[in-house]
Formats: structure tokens, sequence, C-alpha cells
């Protein structure tokens, strides 16, 4: 899948907001707000659940990465999430 065609999916799910659980929760990390050299996916089953997360770590931008972009649509898709959230922006580490 390409990068542009994954971002929109996910940026598509993201903009429902909170809908329940399951729940998927994204966040962008780099040593500077410029690039995201990991992202670490949060899986919550049910309110008060014990999140599940994995990392993603690539050397470039994550957020342009186009594998890591279609394992992410991949996750929401199978995770049967209904709610996506994801952080703004990148935190720095």
């Amino acid at each position: 899948m390409n990068v542009d065609k994954a971002k929109k999916r996910i940026a598509k799910q993201v903009k429902k907001g909170f809908k329940g659980y399951p729940q998927l929760s994204l966040a962008y990390f780099g040593k500077t707000s410029d690039i995201a050299t990991e992202v670490v996916v949060t899986f919550t089953l049910a309110e008060g659940a014990e999140p599940q997360e994995q990392k993603f770590v690539s050397e470039n931008d994550v957020r342009e990465d186009e594998t890591i972009q279609s394992v992410l649509v991949k996750i929401i898709d199978r995770a049967g999430a209904n709610s996506v959230l994801e952080t703004d922006g990148v935190s720095i580490i």
C-alpha cells in the first residue's frame, strides 16, 4: 500500500474520535520534533484492561515509511479497533 493511502486511512480512523473499546493509540517519538524515528502502538481491549504495546523503529521518519504505515493500517483492521487515537506531533525522547 502506498504511504499516502495508508496515512489517509489512518487519519480517517483518527478523525472519528473515541467510539468505545477496543481502542488503539498511536504515539510518535524522535530525537527532534521534525523526525519521528519510532511509533508506539497501544492496544486496549476494554476499559480498565491492561494495555498492550508494540514499538516500531526506523532510522528515517516512520510517518513516511511505507512499510510501517501499511503495518499500522493492518493492525487497526485486524484489531477491530472501534477507536483510533493519535498523539499530535512528535514527542522528544
